[in-house]
């Protein structure tokens, strides 16, 4: 059953990543073809175009190599809190309390940064995630003009998703939740006032 979950999980978060990267790499294609037509100028425009999505292609690479591909006891890239601002660089979530991520432990480095992903996701017209260290462990704060969180996501943060229901829309919120569970926590989400929304780590119960 292990590894059926480990298939299942690594199959759908390779879909999740490819789809974050069609974007800026679609974007970087086009301005590369418009750059080679016959008779074109490098205008500053299309050469932007082409700067911005290498960056955020580069960012966004980067930062899941790390929340997504990292496993061991030390970490020798690029400081974490450097990855997470390169992720929300021109985006329109803003985020605070990166240079916090930089002191917590590995294991948790990494879950914070899924956390913020689940928390800047929620924010559909942007706003602000904010990432604390409680006693119980971490907890985001994730504020905006409107805050929106599926059923099905909510389910797959607390792990009760079956494996076969999960899809590329939530098996980041199921990953997260397992980076959780393996720190002996569960995930609690909530969103008790209008624009907020709190996801927190809390002991499993045993």
């Amino acid at each position: 059953m292990a590894t059926d979950v480990e298939l299942r999980v690594s199959e759908l978060l390779t879909a999740r990543l490819c789809h974050e990267l069609a974007g800026p790499i679609t974007a970087l294609a086009n301005g590369i073809d418009l750059l080679c037509e016959p008779g074109s100028d490098l205008d500053g425009e299309t050469l932007a175009l082409v700067g911005e999505s290498m960056r955020r292609s580069s960012h966004r690479l980067q930062f899941y190599r790390f929340a997504y591909g990292f496993s061991g006891s030390s970490w020798s890239g690029t400081p974490v809190s450097e990855l997470a601002a390169g992720y929300f660089e021109g985006s329109r979530v803003e985020c605070d309390s990166i240079a916090a991520l930089d002191r917590l432990p590995l294991p948790q480095q990494k879950l914070g940064c899924n956390l913020l992903v689940s928390g800047a996701e929620a924010l559909v017209r942007g706003g602000r995630v904010t990432l604390t260290q409680a006693d119980s462990g971490l907890r985001l704060e994730a504020a905006g003009e409107s805050v929106s969180v599926a059923r099905e996501q909510f389910e797959a943060l607390t792990l009760s998703t079956l494996i076969e229901d999960l899809g590329p829309r939530t098996v980041h919120e199921f990953f997260t939740g397992l980076l959780a569970r393996a720190q002996g926590w569960r995930l609690a989400a909530d969103i008790t006032a209008p624009g907020r929304l709190y996801l927190a780590t809390v002991p499993s119960k045993p």
